[in-house]
């Protein structure tokens, strides 16, 4: 990876995570207590939510080159493509570039599952100083 930094994937992988473990939000319950409405309020996806704004932003933040290299690697730890394929799958990623990367890859379901496994098919791993900030 030439363009795209481990560090950058790291933290698009674990907005992702954030952005998948999003549901529907569930209608107030008066039994409830302020601790369960805490952590459900958490996991709930509001409109206002800045989950996914903030997943879309970190994506139509890189440049081109890193944008198709994140695709990429979203392909090959999907098993699209083999690590040893990394630059058939760039190539492909520019060819077939018509919609808007964020997007695709906000639509794939496991999108951080398919980065991490795409990191680690290239010898990387996530970047744990990137867990800490957050």
């Amino acid at each position: 990876m030439e363009a795209l930094s481990v560090e950058t994937v790291s933290y698009i992988i674990v907005k992702a995570r954030e952005f998948d473990a999003k549901v529907d939000p569930v209608e107030e319950n008066p039994a409830s207590d302020e601790a369960d409405d805490g952590e459900r309020i958490i996991l709930e996806d509001f409109v206002d939510d800045p989950t996914y704004q903030e997943l879309r932003d970190a994506i139509e933040d890189l440049d081109d080159d890193a944008s198709l290299e994140l695709v990429a690697l979203m392909w090959i730890g999907r098993g699209t493509y083999d690590a040893e394929d990394w630059e058939e799958a760039i190539e492909t990623a520019r060819l077939e570039a018509t919609n808007s990367t964020a997007d695709y890859l906000t639509g794939t379901p496991q999108l951080g599952d398919f980065l991490e496994e795409g990191l680690a098919a290239m010898g990387y791993e996530v970047d744990p100083d990137v867990l800490k900030h957050l």
